[in-house]
């Protein structure tokens, strides 16, 4: 019998018996749908989490010196809080030295933060992120203008009362109106808007929209930052080889600046994009690591099934066997029939469990922010995992068939 018989005889096995099929089927259709599904999500993850998170919130090959981590994976005990509190703050002396000191090509700015009400013609936002910054902040955050200009090095510099806000801002206070030209009070002082920020969505729920950009030195540095620190003081390198030697080389700054003997540990933090991202990685590795687990629990429930399907399928058909045997039909003949049914039926629930993944993995995308990322390996895998499923399936039943003896099995009838 040719491979494609056998396979048209499975298929005609699925179309005469579509219950038991079914059921034969449904392991591997789980499995499989398991596999593609979580592969998916976890990719569009991943994607997520760097693009959205680390890349926003730090930038890309960039680091943030600060006094203590802004993102902990880890458990910290009480008293390593405490020695992190202990901790001096970054000064404007320190992020002198390191601009000074840095042999590597890279941009800079200080940085603080703090929520504080924004008013405009009577209308007040409460709890606008107000952003304190040196002017290289729109390149090393990747804000994108949408209208107006952003401000200049020599306006920073100055400290003079301009703003560049983000789209909330402009949707709450300026519905149908430009903002462009307007003078806001940020807890009560007055900044003249020059331009407003593309709007970036959400991440987990929060807005990244809710913001206002100022001049690190202007009035409202004040409420932001104790005069002469800062929250951060941001460092962008021009590629990721050349960041981690900037890197390097604020460390030796702080220690010098610090006078900090060998022996002794960094009283200051560097918090990079893939250090944002550890906690997640950590997630991401269990998930693989657990993923052949779970996938191999409903392919072994898979695999038993169809085997007793087989199992059946050749005790319903042992005058078939005795009959093509007694036609001159080969043991290799017999044991290839019942082996390529078996797979025909694995890779067919493979198919439809990998066209399920797919549709799952869509759905997530169309109704969550995730971009859920369909990796070719995961269906691949699926594919290959359907075909030995079904062969290990078949092997037994398939070698009982092929060693029916004809005169006993043309008895059957």
């Amino acid at each position: 019998m040719l491979i494609r018989d056998a396979i048209g005889e499975a298929l005609q096995t699925i179309r005469t018996q579509k219950l038991k099929s079914f059921f034969s089927l449904v392991g591997v259709l789980i499995g499989v749908t398991f596999l593609i599904a979580v592969v998916s999500i976890v990719q569009g993850m991943n994607v997520y989490m760097e693009d959205r998170f680390a890349n926003k919130l730090v930038g890309l090959n960039t680091f943030q010196l600060r006094r203590m981590p802004n993102f902990n994976s880890g458990n910290v005990t009480e008293d390593e809080w405490r020695g992190w509190l202990r901790r001096p703050r970054i000064n404007y002396a320190e992020a002198a030295a390191v601009q000074t000191r840095m042999k590597t090509p890279a941009i800079y700015s200080r940085w603080c933060s703090d929520n504080l009400p924004v008013t405009w013609s009577g209308k007040t936002a409460k709890q606008v992120d107000v952003w304190t910054a040196d002017a290289d902040i729109f390149r090393i955050k990747n804000l994108d203008l949408a209208t107006g200009r952003m401000f200049t090095p020599q306006e920073a510099r100055a400290g003079v009362p301009v703003a560049v806000v983000g789209w909330d801002l402009t949707d709450r206070l300026f519905q149908g109106v430009d903002p462009v030209g307007k003078e806001i009070a940020i807890e009560g002082l007055p900044f003249r808007i020059v331009g407003t920020v593309q709007k970036q969505g959400s991440l987990f729920g929060i807005s990244l929209d809710k913001f206002v950009l100022v001049p690190f030195d202007s009035p409202v540095h004040r409420y932001a930052c104790r005069l002469g620190f800062m929250d951060e003081f941001h460092v962008q390198a021009k590629s990721a080889a050349e960041m981690k030697i900037t890197l390097e080389e604020t460390r030796e700054t702080m220690r010098i600046e610090r006078r900090l003997r060998p022996q002794q540990e960094d009283n200051f933090a560097m918090q990079t994009a893939e250090g944002a991202l550890e906690g997640w990685n950590k997630i991401s590795a269990i998930l693989f690591t657990a993923l052949p687990a779970l996938v191999s629990i409903s392919l072994l429930v898979a695999c038993i099934v169809i085997m007793n399907i087989i199992l059946i399928a050749v005790a319903e058909r042992t005058l078939e066997i005795g009959i093509r045997k007694a036609l001159g039909a080969k043991r290799r003949e017999i044991l290839a029939q019942f082996i390529v049914e078996s797979a025909t039926l694995s890779t067919l629930g493979a198919a439809l469990g990998i066209g399920t993944g797919i549709g799952l993995a869509f759905l997530v995308r169309a109704t969550t922010p995730l971009p859920a990322a369909i990796a070719p390996w995961s269906v691949g895998l699926g594919v290959f995992l359907g075909v030995v499923v079904g062969m290990t399936a078949g092997v037994y039943p398939a070698s009982r068939a092929a060693r029916l003896d004809p005169i006993e099995a043309l008895r059957q009838e």
